[in-house]
C-alpha cells in the first residue's frame, strides 16, 4: 500500500487514527499498550496489502530480535557472569540472521547470474520476490541488538512494543531507518497533542505534494526520454532526462520521508530528519551529510567506526571509506550499476578528503555548487539504469559520444512542456519556500497558524488527490531497495 493512494488516504489512515485515539477512553492506564497493539496490527495489514506471505518473515525477524536482544543484554547478567560469551553469541546470531535474509532474498539471483555469465554454469535463478522494506527493517532490528550488546540501550522485554517498533507502518516500507535507541522512550512514554497532530498533518501534506505533484511528473518525463528511440534524442535531451530523474528520486524519497515523519507525529512519535536540502550542497561530502541521513549515519556507526574509522592511519581510513561506499551501493540493489554508483561516490569522497576540499574552499560559491550538482547528476545517471547496455549508451549520449545532435525539435518541445515543472522543482529543492513561511509566521503567527497552514494543507491535498484520480503513474522508487 502506498501513502500516495486513495485507499490509504481515505480508508486505512482514517480507520487507524479513529481506533488509536478512541482507545485511551476504553483502556485507562493500559491505553498505551492497547494503542501499540493497534499500531502493530494495522502495520501488519499495511504490509500484507502487497505481499501477505512475507508477514511471517517480518514476524520471525521480530522474534529473533526479541530473543537475541534479551540474550545480548549484558546489563541484565549478574556481576559474576558479565564475562559470559552468551551476549556476543546472541549479537552474532542477530547479524547472521539479518544479513542472511538480505543476502538470500536480495542477492541470490544476482550471484547465480554472475556465476552463469562467467562460467556458463547454467544454474537456474530462484526468481524470489523481494520482500518490500526488508533492507530497512533488517537494519533496524540489527542496530537494536547491536546497541543492546554495546550497552547503549536496554533490551525490550515486551515483545509487543518491540514488534510495534519494527513493523510501524509510517517508516516500515522505506524508512527513514529509525534506530531503537532514538525511540525507546517513545514506545511507552510519547505524548500526543493537537499541536503535534496538526504539525504532522502539515508535514504529511507537504510530503504528499512532493511525491504526487513533482516526483510523479518529472518521473513521467524521465520514463518517456529513457525509453525514446535514439533517433528522437539529443545530447541535451539525455541531460534533461537525467536531471528529471535527479528531481524524481529526491522528491519521491524525501516526500515519502516527510510523510513518514508526519504520520509519526500524528501518533506522538518524533523521527529524525532524513533529508536537509541536499541539492544546495557545495561538495559531495556535504551532499552525503544532507541526503538519506539515516542510512549514512547507520553505515558510519555500524560499519565505518567498527572498522577503525580514521583511527588507524590514512591508508586504513581510505580502505574503510571505500568499504562503506561499496556496501552502500550493494545495499541499494543486486546490480552492478549500484555498486559502480557506490564506488563512484567513494572515490570522489576520498579525493575531497585528501585534497579537493581545500581547493574548493578557495573557489567561488557558484563554482562549488556547479561542481557538486554536476557530479550528483552524473551519479544519478549511473544509478538510474540497471541495464548495463542502456547505462553505457546513456552516458555516451550525455557526453556527446552517442552520435546524437546537440539539440533538436523534440528536445525543444519537451523543455517547453516541462519548463514550469523544472522551475517548481528547483524552487522546492531549496529552503526558500520554508524561509518564506517562517517570515510570514514571524510577522503574524495567528494568521499563519489559522489561515496559511490550513490553506496550504488543503491545496496540496486537493491537487494531489486530483492527480491521483486522473493519473495511473504513481511509482515509488525506493520500494525496490
Amino acid at each position: 500500500m502506498l501513502f500516495s493512494s486513495t485507499t490509504f488516504l481515505f480508508g486505512f489512515l482514517p480507520a487507524v487514527l479513529l481506533l488509536y485515539f478512541a482507545l485511551p477512553k476504553l483502556f485507562g492506564r493500559h491505553a498505551r499498550t492497547a494503542q501499540n497493539a493497534v499500531l502493530f496490527l494495522f502495520s501488519l495489514v499495511f504490509y500484507a496489502w502487497g505481499e501477505p506471505i512475507y508477514i511471517f518473515l517480518m514476524c520471525a525477524s521480530i522474534i529473533v530480535a526479541y530473543i537475541t536482544g534479551i540474550l545480548a543484554d549484558k546489563s541484565r547478567l549478574p556481576a559474576d557472569k558479565q564475562g559470559s560469551k552468551v551476549p556476543l553469541a546472541a549479537m552474532t546470531a542477530a547479524v547472521v540472521w539479518n544479513m542472511g535474509l538480505l543476502l538470500f532474498f536480495k542477492y541470490t539471483d544476482f550471484f547465480i547470474n554472475t556465476i552463469n555469465s562467467i562460467s556458463g554454469a547454467g544454474i537456474r535463478p530462484l526468481g524470489l520476490a523481494l520482500p518490500i522494506g526488508i533492507s530497512f527493517y533488517s537494519f533496524q532490528t540489527l542496530s537494536y541488538v547491536i546497541d543492546v550488546y554495546r550497552g547503549d540501550v536496554k533490551s525490550q522485554r515486551n515483545i509487543l512494543h518491540l514488534g510495534t517498533y519494527v513493523a510501524l507502518f509510517p517508516q516500515l516500507i522505506a524508512g527513514p531507518i529509525v534506530r531503537y535507541i532514538d525511540v525507546a522512550e517513545q514506545m511507552v512514554g510519547r505524548r500526543e497533542s493537537l499541536e503535534k497532530f496538526a504539525d504532522g498533518v502539515k508535514r504529511f501534506c507537504i510530503g504528499l505534494g512532493k511525491k504526487v505533484i513533482i516526483a510523479n511528473a518529472v518521473g513521467e518525463l524521465f520514463d518517456t526520454l529513457s525509453n525514446a528511440p535514439q533517433s528522437q534524442l539529443s545530447v541535451a535531451a539525455s541531460w534533461i532526462g537525467i536531471i528529471a530523474y535527479t528531481f524524481q528520486i529526491y522528491f519521491d524519497f524525501s516526500g515519502y520521508s516527510d510523510m513518514a515523519i508526519g504520520l509519526g507525529k500524528m501518533f506522538g512519535f518524533d523521527f529524525l530528519e532524513n533529508f536537509n536540502y541536499p541539492y544546495i550542497s557545495d561538495s559531495i561530502t556535504e551532499f552525503w551529510r544532507r541526503w538519506h541521513i539515516s542510512l549514512s549515519s547507520w553505515f558510519r556507526d555500524y560499519v565505518y567506526i567498527p572498522l577503525g574509522g580514521n583511527r588507524r592511519g590514512k591508508a586504513r581510513q581510505c580502505v574503510n571509506i571505500m568499504a562503506v561506499w561499496f556496501l552502500t551501493g550493494f545495499w541499494h540493489g543486486a546490480n552492478w550499476n549500484f555498486m559502480l554508483w557506490g564506488v563512484y561516490f567513494g572515490v570522489i569522497l576520498l579525493l575531497e578528503k585528501n585534497f579537493l576540499l581545500g581547493w574548493l574552499k578557495k573557489a567561488p560559491k557558484a563554482v562549488r555548487h556547479i561542481y557538486a550538482l554536476l557530479l550528483i547528476v552524473i551519479g544519478w545517471g549511473i544509478f538510474a539504469y540497471e541495464d548495463t547496455s542502456k547505462l553505457l549508451q546513456n552516458l555516451k549520449n550525455m557526453f556527446g559520444l552517442g552520435g546524437l545532435p546537440l539539440w533538436n525539435d523534440e528536445t525543444a518541445f519537451r523543455l517547453s512542456q516541462n519548463g514550469i515543472l523544472f522551475l517548481l522543482a528547483i524552487l522546492c529543492s531549496t529552503p526558500l519556500v520554508k524561509k518564506l513561511g517562517e517570515k510570514i509566521k514571524n510577522s503574524n503567527e495567528e494568521v499563519y497558524a489559522n489561515f496559511c497552514v490550513p490553506a496550504e494543507c488543503a491545496v496540496l491535498l486537493i491537487i494531489s488527490v486530483a492527480y491521483l484520480a486522473g493519473n495511473s503513474f504513481n511509482p515509488f522508487l525506493y520500494f525496490r531497495f
